[in-house]
């Protein structure tokens, strides 16, 4: 592993109860859905964070789109939402052939409005499954629904490739990341061995992985492990933000920490 160079760290948030989605807003806040609270908080630097949406059926993963709506895995409602700027939601997808969902869990928006989620469960949510796989779904920009991936072991955070055309899982039990290529279908893993359960990825603009963990794990293009960000901490999830998108954002239990890894966010909006 090449030597690499120090980075910033600081405690941003440390006033949460369970920090899961995290998603940066192009309007200067971070989107946090605190899951003991059932409520999707505005980080935006406020003494008493304004809430975006209350009772939110147990939000879990988090996305935006082009347009500012916000995309919501609802765990425990079993279903995905969509919030727009009035505040209305609308149902995207709850059911595939008249049963439901596991349990949502982690979700990301292409910028050409092609939606992709995974359907773990996790907990006391493996009691009342209806589907006889873990799945990892596609929401075309029309509403129509279609599984990518039928897996039997627990897809959990995803992300996309700088260009859109690879979706990165996280494969919770089996400790790795899962590459799907979009356009051939095909899939490989590309990280293996990971420590720590992996929860949220995210990409840079340079192809590399950083996978939620025992700290933050980043990974080269080809799965190597070059650094972990915050070793010491349980890790959630991640998301870059900020102007630049140079400061990675990182969920652990009630705290967000910001850290500067020195490589701009791949975003899709």
């Amino acid at each position: 592993m090449q030597e690499q160079p120090n980075y910033e760290s600081e405690k941003v948030v440390s006033n949460l109860r369970f920090v899961d989605g995290i998603v940066w807003s192009r309007a200067g806040y971070l989107a946090v859905a605190d899951v003991r609270q059932r409520k999707i908080f505005k980080i935006d630097g406020s003494a008493h964070p304004p809430v975006l949406k209350d009772n939110d059926g147990g939000a879990s993963g988090l996305a935006l789109d082009i347009q500012g709506r916000l995309y919501i895995c609802e765990s425990e409602a079993r279903r995905v939402t969509r919030l727009d700027a009035k505040g209305q939601t609308e149902t995207l997808a709850d059911n595939y052939q008249g049963k439901k969902f596991n349990a949502p869990n982690d979700i990301v928006v292409r910028r050409d409005g092609h939606v992709y989620f995974t359907d773990p469960a996790f907990g006391s949510a493996n009691d009342h499954r209806e589907l006889d796989f873990y799945g990892v779904w596609h929401i075309s920009p029309k509403g129509d629904l279609d599984v990518l991936a039928k897996w039997q072991t627990r897809p959990n955070g995803v992300a996309l490739s700088a260009d859109g055309k690879v979706l990165f899982v996280a494969d919770s039990d089996r400790h790795a990341v899962v590459a799907l290529d979009l356009e051939h279908g095909n899939q490989r893993d590309v990280v293996t061995k990971v420590v720590g359960v992996p929860g949220g990825v995210k990409t840079d603009v340079d192809g590399r992985l950083y996978v939620a963990a025992k700290g933050v794990g980043v990974y080269s293009a080809d799965g190597r492990l070059e650094r972990t960000l915050l070793e010491g901490v349980r890790a959630v999830n991640c998301a870059f933000g900020e102007a630049s998108t140079e400061s990675l954002f990182i969920g652990a239990r009630g705290d967000i920490f910001r850290v500067k890894p020195g490589v701009k966010g791949a975003l899709q909006y």
